[in-house]
């Protein structure tokens, strides 16, 4: 994600997020699911981490959890998890092959421009082990636009987040959808896939 408005909201919010956050990842049935589904003291990329709440939540499992976001001010709430390697990274600055057990990109590749999510798809998919779990959320719709509060989002259906990771080499498992309160404030519908490599 290079938007600068994205990312200075996000800077200036990162507390504010962070609480709004709070505890609730802990008892999160799609986090459970994606932990239990990977072997023991595997390895996982957690990507847009924000403040790193999901990221605390697995290193407590027994993974070993690296985790990226690109507002430094998030990567600083995430660092003070124990058990959490965190950085400031963009989505272009993944790279490598084979690194990952799993990677959890949980409502953050809504953030990058549509005309960049192919790439982004295939190098996650290079970054993941064979048969290694990927967990995408997206808020559902169609267009790009930037929300109330100044962020830039690109929306997706159904059909089309699930044509493009199946373009990218990803085989999808499960599917979730649901409709939540963001940090905007405004009700958002949204899709959680699955898949593995």
């Amino acid at each position: 994600m290079s938007d600068d408005g994205t990312l200075g909201v996000y800077a200036d919010k990162a507390q504010e997020y962070a609480d709004l956050v709070g505890n609730t990842l802990s008892k999160d049935p799609l986090l459970a699911d994606f932990i239990a589904a990977l072997p023991p003291g595997g390895s996982v990329l957690d990507l847009g981490c924000g403040p790193g709440n999901a990221a605390h939540v697995m290193a407590d499992a027994g993974l070993v959890v690296t985790a990226t976001d690109a507002v430094p001010e998030m990567v600083a709430l995430a660092k003070t998890h124990p058990g959490v390697s965190a950085h400031v990274a963009s989505f272009d600055d993944i790279t490598g092959e084979d690194l990952y057990d799993g990677i959890w990109a949980n409502f953050c590749l809504l953030h990058a421009a549509r005309a960049d999510m192919p790439r982004h798809l295939a190098a996650l998919k290079t970054a993941l082990k064979p048969k290694g779990i990927f967990h995408i959320g997206l808020k559902t719709g169609t267009g790009e636009k930037r929300d109330r509060i100044g962020r830039f989002y690109t929306y997706y259906t159904d059909a089309e987040l699930s044509g493009l990771l199946q373009d990218a080499g990803f085989h999808i498992t499960h599917r979730t959808t649901g409709c939540d309160t963001g940090l905007d404030g405004a009700l958002a519908d949204w899709i959680v896939i699955r898949a593995h490599g």
